[in-house]
C-alpha cells in the first residue's frame, strides 16, 4: 500500500536521527507506516484455513503456512524493502511515483523517451487507489467481526456498524489529523504489544510451532498440496500487504526510524502473533473460524475488539492520507487535472485534505462493504492491486539501480530476478481471485490509469497546438517596440506555459483592448521530478526590455504553488510588487475534440475535453486572488 501519510512533518531534516528524536520518529512511524501490515493478523491466518480458497488445518499444513508467512516477512519486507528499495531515495521521498521519477523524468504535459517506464509508474499509482478503497473496508470489517465471536446476536449489526465507523472517519478528514495523530503511535505500540503477548502466551502451550521457522516446512507444503498449495499463497500474501508503505513514507520519517521500528517492534510482534495463532490451531483446528480473537481470554474479548477497531481506524487513516498525498503528486506531475487541496494545519505542511478524493474513497468503501459483507469475501478482492504494484516496484528498482547507480548487471539482475520470482508467485496466486472480486481493484486501476494517461497526453497535444499559434517571445518584443501602444499603470502578470513563446492571453488582450501595462511579467511554473526545491533555486528572474520581465518558478512534486507569495519574495533591482496594483491575466482554453488532428482516439479527446471543463481553475490552483484576475478564453481544436 503506497502511503504518503501526512501525520508527520513532510520534510524530515537531513541529519541522522539519534536518541530521543529517533525514538519519537520510530514511535510515530508505528502508527503511520505499519498500521496496515499491523492489522493483517485479524484475517491472514483465518483466510488460509477458513477462507474462500482455504486448506485443511492439519499439523503439516499449519507448519507449512507459518513457514511461508515467516519467510515472506523476512524476504519481502525485511530484505527487499527495508534493505534495498529504501535505498532509492528521490531527494528524501519514496513511493512508486518517486521511483518512476528516479527511473526517468516525468514532465507535466511533456514527452518522454521512456514512456514504458512512465506507464508502469502511473499504473502502479493507479492500482493503489483500489488498495485505498479496500484497506479501510477490510480492516474495520475484520475488527468488527469480533462481535460475532463475542455473541452471535450482534452478527447482523456488523455491517451497519462498520459503515457508520467509515462514514465518521471520512467526515473527520476535513478537520485534519494533527490532534488525534499524536495518539496513533502510542495506540499502535499498545496494539503490537498485545499481539506479542497473546501470541507468546499460546506458544508456551505448544512451543513445537516454532519449528515452522525451518524453510523445509514451506517446501514440503508445496510438494504435498501442489496447485492448492500455490493458491494458498494468495492468502499468505495478506501478511505483507503493507509493504509499499515502508518505501512511500521514507520522506516523512527517514530510513533509520522505519527500520528500527520494524526490527525491534513490528516484526517480532507479528511473528509471535502468527505463530501463536498457529499453535492455537495445532491444539484445536476448529478455531480456524477466527483464530485471532480466539487467542484472547473471554474477559478480554470486548477490549480486544475496541483495540482492534482503533488499530483498523489508524490503518484506514494512513491509507486515506496516503491517497491525498499521492493525488497531490499526480497533480504536480501533470498526471491528473488540478483539484482543490486544503491545508488543515498551519504548522505541518503535509496535513492536506482533498474533498474529491475523500468522497470518492468513502463511496467506494461503503460500496465494497455492502457488496462483500464479510472480510473473508473482501480478502478475495484484496491483494491483486498490491501484488501488481510490488512487481512494478521491482522492475523500476532494477532500472534505477542499473542506470542511476551503475550497479553491475549480473548482481542486480540476479537480485531483482529473485524478488521478481517471489512477486510473480504472489501475483499468480492472487490473479485467480479476479472472478471472486479481484476485478474491482483492477477495474478501478484501469479507469484511473486511462484518465491519467489521457490527461498527460492531452495536455501535451494542447500545449503543442497552442505553441503553433503563438510567436517566439523575442520576436514579439522586437515587434512591440516599434508600435506606439497606450501603457497603463500597474503590473500585468501573464501566466505562460512556455517561457520562450508569447502567452496567448497577451495577444488576445492586445487584440481586444489595445493597451499594455507599464510593467509586464511573464510567469512560467515548472514542476521538477524531485519532491522539494531549495529556496535559492525556486525562482529565476530576468529583465527583458521595454518594461517586460520574465520569471521562472520551480516546484517539486510534493509542493503546491502560490504565485503571489513568490512575487513578494523577489528581490531584484527595479522590481516592485504591490498586490493592489497587480492584475493577473490567464488563458482559459475550451477544448474541441475533432478528427482533424491525429494524436489520440476521438473518445479520448472527448474524455480529455470533459476532464478539462471540470478541472479546478488556474486561479485557485496558483493561489491568485480572484478579484485580481482577468481570464481570456479561446477555443482549441485537438
Amino acid at each position: 500500500m503506497d502511503i504518503h501519510s501526512t501525520y508527520a512533518d513532510t520534510h524530515i531534516p537531513r541529519q541522522t536521527p539519534r536518541g530521543r528524536y529517533l525514538f519519537v520518529l520510530s514511535l510515530t512511524a508505528l502508527g503511520v507506516v505499519y498500521g496496515d501490515i499491523g492489522t493483517s493478523p485479524l484475517y491472514a491466518i483465518r483466510e488460509c484455513f477458513h477462507g474462500t480458497h482455504s486448506i485443511t488445518a492439519t499439523p503439516e499444513n499449519i507448519l507449512g503456512v507459518l513457514s511461508l508467512i515467516f519467510w515472506s516477512l523476512i524476504i519481502v519486507i525485511s530484505i527487499k524493502y527495508l534493505v534495498f528499495v529504501l535505498r532509492a531515495d528521490n531527494h528524501g521521498e519514496g513511493g512508486i511515483l518517486s521511483l518512476a521519477a528516479l527511473a526517468t523524468p516525468i514532465k507535466p504535459s511533456g514527452r518522454t523517451e521512456k514512456w514504458i517506464v512512465i506507464a508502469l509508474g502511473v499504473f502502479g499509482a493507479a492500482l493503489l487507489y483500489g488498495d485505498g478503497v479496500l484497506t479501510p473496508a477490510i480492516s474495520v470489517l475484520g475488527a468488527m467481526e469480533g462481535l460475532s465471536v463475542a455473541t452471535p446476536v450482534l452478527t447482523p449489526y456488523i455491517v451497519p456498524i462498520t459503515i457508520a465507523i467509515l462514514i465518521g472517519l471520512f467526515l473527520l478528514q476535513s478537520r485534519g489529523t494533527a490532534g488525534i495523530g499524536k495518539i496513533f503511535g502510542p495506540v499502535t505500540l499498545l496494539w503490537f504489544s498485545v499481539l506479542a503477548v497473546l501470541g507468546l502466551a499460546q506458544i508456551f502451550h505448544y512451543p513445537y510451532v516454532l519449528t515452522a521457522v525451518n524453510p523445509f516446512h514451506g517446501v514440503d507444503f508445496f510438494i504435498r498440496n501442489g496447485w492448492h498449495g500455490f493458491i494458498i499463497l494468495g492468502s499468505v500474501f495478506l501478511v505483507v500487504t503493507g509493504g509499499e508503505a515502508l518505501y512511500a513514507d521514507m520522506g516523512h520519517f527517514g530510513i533509520r526510524p522505519i527500520r528500527l521500528a520494524w526490527f525491534t517492534i513490528v516484526l517480532p510482534a507479528l511473528l509471535l502473533n502468527y505463530f501463536g495463532q498457529g499453535a492455537l490451531l495445532l491444539e484445536d483446528p476448529e478455531m480456524a473460524v477466527n483464530p485471532f480473537y480466539r487467542l484472547a481470554p473471554a474477559w478480554a474479548l470486548y477490549p480486544m475488539i475496541l483495540l482492534a477497531t482503533a488499530a483498523a481506524v489508524i490503518a484506514s487513516q494512513a491509507v486515506i492520507s496516503g491517497a491525498f498525498s499521492l493525488t497531490m503528486q499526480a497533480v504536480q506531475l501533470g498526471l491528473i487535472p488540478r483539484l482543490k487541496i486544503t491545508h488543515t494545519s498551519s504548522k505541518e505542511y503535509g496535513q492536506i485534505y482533498l474533498p474529491a478524493v475523500n468522497w470518492a474513497l468513502m463511496t467506494g468503501c461503503i460500496a465494497v462493504v455492502l457488496g462483500f459483507h464479510t472480510s473473508s469475501s473482501l480478502a478475495a478482492a484484496y491483494g491483486i492491486a498490491v501484488t501488481s504494484t510490488m512487481v512494478i516496484t521491482t522492475v523500476l528498482f532494477y532500472v534505477v539501480a542499473r542506470q542511476r547507480w551503475n550497479w553491475g548487471f549480473l548482481p542486480i539482475a540476479a537480485l531483482c530476478l529473485f524478488f521478481l520470482i517471489i512477486d510473480l508467485a504472489f501475483f499468480g496466486a492472487n490473479i485467480i481471485k479476479v472472478l471472486d472480486g479481484g476485478w474491482f481493484p483492477l477495474l478501478l486501476a484501469v479507469i484511473v490509469f486511462i484518465v491519467m494517461m489521457t490527461w498527460k497526453k492531452g495536455r501535451s497535444i494542447l500545449q503543442r497546438r497552442i505553441q503553433k499559434e503563438t510567436q517566439l517571445l523575442e520576436g514579439f518584443l522586437h515587434d512591440i517596440a516599434k508600435e506606439k501602444l497606450t501603457r497603463v499603470s500597474g503590473l500585468a502578470v501573464f501566466m505562460n506555459g512556455n517561457a520562450t513563446r508569447t502567452p496567448p492571453a497577451l495577444l488576445h488582450n492586445l487584440e481586444h483592448n489595445k493597451v499594455l501595462h507599464e510593467r509586464v511579467l511573464f510567469v512560467t511554473v515548472k514542476t521538477r521530478p524531485i519532491p522539494y526545491i531549495e529556496a535559492e533555486e525556486r525562482i529565476k528572474f530576468e529583465h527583458l526590455s521595454n518594461g517586460f520581465s520574465r520569471l521562472k518558478i520551480y516546484y517539486g512534486y510534493m509542493e503546491d504553488p502560490n504565485i503571489p507569495r513568490e512575487l513578494a519574495n523577489i528581490a531584484q533591482p527595479g522590481f516592485v510588487f504591490k498586490p493592489e496594483e497587480t492584475t493577473y491575466f490567464l488563458g482559459r482554453e475550451t477544448i474541441i475534440s475533432t478528427r482533424k488532428y491525429s494524436g489520440m482516439a476521438l473518445w479520448r479527446e472527448k474524455l480529455f475535453s470533459l476532464i478539462s471543463r471540470n478541472a479546478r481553475s488556474a486561479t485557485a490552483y496558483f493561489g491568485i486572488p480572484a478579484d485580481r484576475v482577468v481570464e481570456l478564453g479561446e477555443q482549441v481544436e485537438i
